[in-house]
């Protein structure tokens, strides 16, 4: 059977960006545990006092799947392991799996470490018989195993040989640069599979060439049937094995049992829960659990989706608690007009001369410096323009904004709007923090009798783009704008080379994407 052993709480802190507090860190072993993971490495208990704290509380976590690991290293050189306080740490946290690393490569052992190779063999079989000594499961991360293997193979099979007659229940071999292609991984696997028969032997992959997937997959099909990884690939340098890759992959194309089918469905809220305890966006375009790892833009994979998912879908985005999604912008065509038209639940009766004018009309759009695929209320209202009976809620005739400094006090911008609402016209003033709050503010001046639920509404972001830097402050400019009422959020966008006009053009369109009722879409996954 195989094994997946978690160290996003010990390895995957080295990220650089990351650090966890102790609460933070029995939170994330909670959300893996729900995964089905068979093992979690806690921490190095000893090395801070976060760490300590951690497995102090780890007790209370009743954890239903995976069992708590805590990592150390072999005893120092010259030293006995009865006498070492790492190993005394190990012993002190109550954790009844223990990991121990040791050098594997003789020269690092010469010139890192600085002791001898037999020194170093003698480190870790004294370091595991004495763990094992003291009834726990103990583990031996053979620490640069793969470049060792390289230089000086008999060195790394003596290290494994050590080990395996210390009583070790399982070696990792550590492709700990990460550096090692495919083909040596499966190579020098089945080579250690074969010096230590009866062994459970593992992988930990670093993603320093960006195969540490690739490369933990390859010990598998050599042999290994122990894998470590993180959440997310989170790890020092350019990270870890990711997790959340190898699970879906050794259970949907290797064919292993590993989880059950509804822990395998929980990944993706795993994934981003993780991400969001670490205090880091969640990386959208991560394969299997990222936002844009089912996302269809191309309206030749739209029209093709329609048809069949597997036209343009690797598996059921659902295996993994994701979705299916199709964005919109000027590569669209007639498929993901009527798709994100059911979607909303509008009924294009014109078919598809209808869908045809509002791709043309998103196509023309995007070439002044518009993009829809961020901005899916404005798209939706779009939409709703294109239908015959639609009536706009209200109509800007005409707006002005400036910012004025007097007697060196802070800057005053004031807005001025006319807006009409059926047969009534209204010009209204009014100031604010800058001049697109004043705009916004003179706008609900004018329009909060007729529709007071618009003060419900408030700016939640405010993003503006340069699209042509060559022309200096005279450059079309994009205006993202995101507003929140009641915790739903809604985007929309306008552009011009003017940013006043291009936030007025946001603005008009979120005021009227929710007095019109726009749909707003909740993902499918948090």
């Amino acid at each position: 059977m195989l094994e997946l052993y978690d160290t996003t709480l010990r390895d995957g802190t080295q990220r650089e960006g990351i650090s966890l507090s102790v609460r933070d860190k029995l939170e994330i072993a909670r959300k893996i545990d729900q995964l089905g993971i068979h093992y979690i490495e806690g921490g190095w208990p000893g090395a801070n006092p976060k760490d300590v704290e951690f497995f102090q509380q780890a007790s209370g976590l009743n954890l239903k799947h995976a069992r708590l690991v805590a990592f150390g290293s072999t005893r120092k050189a010259h030293g006995s392991a009865e006498s070492d306080p790492t190993l005394a740490y190990l012993i002190e946290s109550g954790a009844g799996v223990l990991c121990i690393v040791g050098k594997s490569s003789a020269w690092q052992v010469r010139d890192v470490l600085g002791t001898t190779p037999d020194e170093n063999l003698e480190m870790v079989g004294e370091s595991i018989a004495y763990l094992k000594g003291k009834g726990r499961q103990t583990f031996y991360d053979a620490e640069h195993f793969f470049d060792g293997f390289k230089a000086d193979p008999e060195y790394s099979k003596q290290c494994l040989r050590v080990a395996a007659a210390s009583g070790v229940d399982c070696i990792v071999l550590c492709d700990t640069n990460g550096g090692t292609l495919p083909k040596d991984v499966f190579d020098i696997v089945r080579q250690a599979v074969a010096t230590v028969p009866g062994t459970r032997i593992g992988m930990h992959a670093h993603n320093d060439c960006e195969l540490a997937v690739a490369n933990s997959l390859a010990a598998v099909e050599a042999g290994a049937t122990h894998v470590q990884g993180t959440i997310n690939g989170y790890g020092e340098r350019c990270g870890n094995a990711n997790l959340c890759s190898i699970l879906p992959n050794l259970q949907l194309k290797l064919g292993h049992h590993v989880v059950s089918d509804e822990q395998l469905a929980s990944l993706t809220d795993v994934a981003r829960s993780v991400a969001e305890i670490a205090n880091l966006p969640p990386d959208a375009h991560l394969p299997y659990v990222g936002r844009s790892a089912f996302a269809h833009k191309a309206g030749l994979h739209v029209s093709a989706i329609l048809k069949s998912d597997d036209a343009y879908q690797h598996i059921n985005p659902l295996l993994v608690g994701n979705e299916k999604r199709v964005l919109v912008s000027e590569l669209s065509g007639r498929g993901n007009i009527h798709y994100k038209a059911a979607e909303y639940g509008l009924d294009l009766d014109g078919g598809r001369e209808q869908a045809q004018a509002v791709v043309d009309e998103i196509k023309d759009l995007e070439s002044q410096g518009y993009q829809f695929e961020g901005a899916e209320a404005s798209f939706q209202l779009l939409l709703r323009k294109s239908q015959p009976d639609y009536r706009a809620p209200f109509e800007l005739i005409a707006f002005s904004a400036n910012s004025q400094r007097r007697n060196g006090g802070p800057a005053v911008a004031e807005a001025t709007v006319k807006v009409r609402v059926g047969d009534e016209l209204f010009h209204t003033a009014a100031e604010g923090n800058g001049p697109v709050n004043a705009l916004d503010v003179a706008m609900r001046k004018a329009l909060l009798n007729f529709y007071p639920e618009l003060a419900e509404i408030s700016l939640a972001d405010y993003k503006v783009r340069v699209l042509e830097g060559s022309h200096g402050t005279a450059a079309r400019v994009r205006v993202m704008l995101e507003s929140e009422r009641n915790g739903e959020t809604w985007t929309t966008v306008g552009s011009s080379e003017n940013i006043i006009e291009a936030s007025c053009r946001a603005l008009t369109d979120s005021l009227e994407f929710i007095l019109t009722g726009g749909k707003i879409l909740a993902p499918a996954v948090s």
